[in-house]
């Protein structure tokens, strides 16, 4: 195949190149697959609106997320394993994110530390998401090495009280390569065989009454992940967000829960501008992104594609996979006839005739 043209060529090529277990590990989702799958659905069920001989001369891109500037209503969602897909891991889409304008969220379950991450891409932007456990002094001792290495936000991950069934590892028995490095869980969890022990990484006790810890804890802002509904979004508000990201963790936990672009708008609706909103799940085109900002998403996060863009050339590929969906939301924002994202409101999209 020659240079790939967008998201899907990148997921051809990527699959090409990795064996079964890998890509089954990223590609897969939970159960039957079905909320997996309507996460892409969900995008073809709206159609855009777009305005002519609207002024688009200077368009651009560029949105602010949590007070600053990026280069596109883009980001790069956490992802674990990335060693799996590069050698260089973690450090390239790191690298890749920084050279494209936007931030990258690092989970934690990486292969590299916030330190070793910062110095790698010393001019990038930075994000770390948690699982939060059972160790509060490990977690204090985590979060301080966040802050310390220049992170800009905490993403805490609240979807996964336990992992979802995923059959395709089980299907597969992928296993991850002998002496995997995991900096940023406790000793005790760091060897074996990831699908053991991941639910020793999260406390399942905890409550929202529990952020209080959290943000007394970490001075940075809190983005809570994980919400696909009106109530949870409401609670995510009162106990101090700053942001919230619509999620079902790409269908892969409770398979049978909607599009993560389905319960966008409740979720928006009740935020009521208290805390900026991103979504996940499904994006893979500029006009997906589109979308999303129509129904109220200040930007998305995207995990697969950069995935994709990472196994087949590294930092470059994660660096031209979003340059890729950077251009394509251009591209739309101007045949829409908006200048900007901000200006995409729920105007612009409409439901798809059935």
């Amino acid at each position: 195949m020659a240079e790939p043209l967008n998201v899907w060529e990148y997921e051809q090529l990527a699959e090409e190149r990795l064996d079964e277990g890998a890509f089954g590990y990223f590609a897969g989702g939970a159960g039957d697959e079905w909320t997996l799958r309507e996460n892409l659905a969900a995008f073809r069920r709206w159609v855009l609106r777009p305005r002519m001989l609207v002024d688009v001369g200077t368009a651009k891109a560029d949105v602010t997320v949590l007070g600053r500037a990026v280069k596109m209503p883009v980001l790069v969602a956490p992802t674990a394993l990335h060693r799996v897909l590069h050698p260089d891991g973690e450090l390239a889409t790191a690298r890749g994110a920084a050279a494209a304008g936007t931030v990258m969220c690092l989970s934690n379950v990486s292969s590299c530390s916030p330190a070793e991450l910062a110095a790698a891409a010393p001019t990038g932007r930075h994000w770390f998401q948690l699982y939060w456990g059972r160790d509060r002094g490990f977690i204090r001792d985590l979060l301080a090495g966040v802050v310390d290495a220049g992170f800009e936000a905490l993403v805490l991950t609240v979807d996964l009280p336990r992992l979802g069934r995923r059959e395709r590892d089980l299907r597969t028995r992928f296993e991850l390569p002998e002496n995997y490095p995991f900096p940023n869980l406790p000793d005790e969890i760091r060897s074996g065989y990831l699908h053991i022990n991941l639910d020793d990484v999260v406390d399942p006790t905890l409550t929202w009454a529990d952020l209080e810890w959290l943000r007394s804890n970490c001075s940075l802002p809190l983005v809570v992940k994980g919400v696909l509904t009106a109530e949870d979004a409401e609670l995510a508000c009162e106990h101090g967000a700053a942001g919230i990201v619509v999620s079902n963790h790409g269908g892969r936990q409770l398979d049978g829960v909607p599009a993560s672009l389905d319960a966008l708008p409740e979720a928006v609706e009740a935020v009521a501008g208290r805390a900026e909103v991103l979504m996940d799940g499904g994006v893979r085109r500029g006009t997906d992104v589109v979308k999303a900002l129509a129904l109220g998403a200040k930007a998305v996060m995207v995990g697969r594609p950069v995935n994709w863009g990472l196994a087949v050339d590294g930092e470059a590929g994660v660096r031209r996979v979003l340059e890729l969906l950077r251009d394509e939301v251009l591209l739309a924002l101007v045949l829409l006839g908006c200048r900007a994202p901000d200006e995409v409101t729920r105007e612009q999209v409409a439901r798809a005739p059935q």
